[in-house]
């Protein structure tokens, strides 16, 4: 004796809809990832690739009534604009804050400037740079 198949033959039918499901997801996950990749690119581009001025503190001294802040700044050759440097004092108060402008045509600026505080500060914070 023999065994009868109950299957039906490969491909005579068309598909089925379990593989034209699999393809819809396929397409739409194909979509998906690259709307994502996009808004990854875009938000690079942007927060990254946009910011024309750039600062890190290399060195500070404080004082009794100011702090010394070493800054090295790094922006695009036509570019101006400032960056924001705080202290604070041992109980984590704010004690001083200011804006220190960098204009002109280097890319790459060393300054040491002072920030006047109203108590003893013990740190030298940059908050951030940001371009005219």
């Amino acid at each position: 004796m023999s065994t009868a198949t109950t299957r039906l033959p490969e491909s005579r039918y068309g598909r089925s809809s379990d593989e034209r499901a699999d393809r819809r997801l396929k397409a739409i996950g194909a979509v998906l990832g690259a709307l994502l990749l996009a808004l990854v690119g875009y938000f690079a581009y942007y927060y990254v690739g946009k910011n024309e001025i750039s600062a890190e503190v290399i060195t500070f001294e404080p004082s009794k009534d100011s702090v010394r802040v070493h800054l090295e700044v790094r922006k695009d050759a036509d570019a101006g604009g400032y960056c924001t440097v705080r202290s604070q004092a041992e109980d984590g108060a704010e004690v001083g804050r200011a804006d220190f402008r960098f204009d002109g045509d280097a890319t790459r600026i060393d300054k040491v400037v002072t920030l006047r505080t109203t108590s003893p500060g013990t740190t030298a914070e940059l908050l951030g740079c940001h371009a005219d």
